[in-house]
């Protein structure tokens, strides 16, 4: 397969490309350092790089940012960042690529585990990833010409920084290629609508 993996040069990203490179092309895009560069919060961007690669057989996004701030200093402005990154940048990929996967194709998102269990600054992330979910699973009876859709919703990686493994207090860490694994499933698999929780 011919896959287009958004947010290949995160930490993430890596583990994913490193899980599927050995038997799919994986086309890397990523604000930089990637085959090609894009900003999910900018729809004309996403247009321009499905224009510049073409048909795809998958799209996988690891790429988005939610800010991680008490509540009562989570701003307008500041929850913004999540809403135009994670939410909107995620969808607007589905939105717009749709014409460019192959029949029988997918979509796989990334989500997290807050949606489910909530922690102290997690607000923003928390709302992001329950409105991709269910972004997620209202998709999948519409899309056309047999095309999937999946979220991947991992809890805090084993590989994460001390600090910010520290934000998640009692959660047991997952490592990362664990959660690559759930990429696998929902590119290789045949399900669709579903979230894969890897807790």
């Amino acid at each position: 397969m011919k896959i287009l993996l958004i947010g290949a040069t995160g930490l993430l990203g890596q583990a994913v490309k490193q899980e599927l490179e050995g038997e799919h092309e994986i086309i890397g895009a990523a604000l930089e350092g990637a085959d090609f560069n894009v900003d999910m919060t900018k729809p004309d961007q996403i247009r321009e790089m499905f224009e510049k690669i073409g048909k795809v057989d998958a799209v996988i996004s690891t790429a988005g940012d939610a800010p991680f701030v008490p509540l009562e200093e989570l701003t307008p402005e500041l929850n913004d960042v999540g809403i135009e990154s994670k939410l909107k940048g995620q969808i607007n990929l589905v939105l717009i690529g749709m014409d460019y996967v192959n029949d029988g194709g997918s979509f796989t998102l990334t989500t997290g585990i807050l949606m489910d269990d909530p922690i102290p600054k997690g607000t923003s992330s928390a709302m992001t990833n329950g409105a991709i979910t269910g972004f997620v699973k209202s998709a999948a009876i519409e899309l056309p010409r047999g095309i999937r859709i999946n979220n991947v919703s991992p809890n805090v990686f084993s590989e994460a920084s001390k600090e910010h493994r520290d934000t998640f207090q009692g959660f047991e860490p997952v490592s990362i290629e664990k959660v690559a694994l759930a990429f696998r499933k929902s590119v290789n698999g045949k399900q669709t609508g579903q979230t894969y929780k890897v807790y």
